[in-house]
């Protein structure tokens, strides 16, 4: 069966742009699962319900998680191979003798929960897992630049953590949003004066201004595509 793994960010970027509503359209036409970890969970849900800020947001999400339409994994029994590979990843990179922390718990649970299901794809918006995936040699320069400090990379650590992830598909945002695009879910925005186009490069930079690692090539490619 066809799955798809959610990390925090992109449900929160829909929420934020008020797109969460096409997750379940976008499920039945999937025609599969949409999962996500009990550890994200935790980042959407159970963490914001006790503030006051983003209370409503995290109600929105537990919708869908109530209706069946977003499902929980339990990644208990998968924590030992979650906590292994964040040691891994954050062993990968390291400035001034000391080793960097670049990602975090519930990033690297949605990475061990695709593998774990077998998932088509992980949706994930956060740029330095998905660099870590995709392109790793990218990432030195990109924090020697924030950090303004020389990066070494562990070569050993950084080949194991490769290994590991080595046939993960991650998605973002954008892509799913493109994809609703394409099925006609956002012709509802569509005016007289409103073209089709202008309603996708709304969504996608309103994506990516809340948090969505894409830059502005990458919006024009996918608008010229389209």
């Amino acid at each position: 069966m066809n799955t798809l793994v959610f990390d925090s960010g992109p449900l929160i970027s829909f929420t934020m742009n008020n797109l969460l509503w096409l997750i379940e359209p976008l499920n039945k036409a999937f025609k599969g699962q949409f999962y996500l970890p009990e550890s994200v969970k935790s980042e959407l849900i159970d963490q914001p319900l006790q503030t006051k800020k983003f209370k409503f947001e995290a109600l929105q999400v537990q919708e869908l998680i109530t209706k069946g339409t977003l499902k929980v994994f339990d990644d208990d029994s998968t924590k030992t191979e979650t906590l292994s590979l964040l040691n891994i990843a954050n062993s990968c990179f390291s400035a001034r003798g000391k080793n960097l922390n670049i990602v975090h718990y519930a990033e690297i649970a949605s990475l061990v929960t695709v593998q774990q299901l077998n998932a088509s794809a992980l949706v994930m918006d956060e740029r330095i897992t998905r660099e870590l995936v995709e392109h790793p040699l990218h990432l030195p320069k990109l924090m020697a630049k924030k950090l303004h400090t020389k990066i070494s990379i562990n070569k050993p650590m950084l080949e194991e953590f490769k290994r590991k992830t080595v046939n993960i598909k991650i998605i973002r945002s954008t892509e799913l949003a493109t994809i609703a695009f394409e099925k006609k879910l956002l012709d509802r925005y569509t005016t007289p004066a409103t073209t089709r186009k202008t309603v996708l490069e709304s969504i996608l930079w309103g994506l990516k201004l809340d948090g969505c690692a894409i830059n502005e090539r990458g919006i024009k490619a996918i608008i010229k595509a389209e």
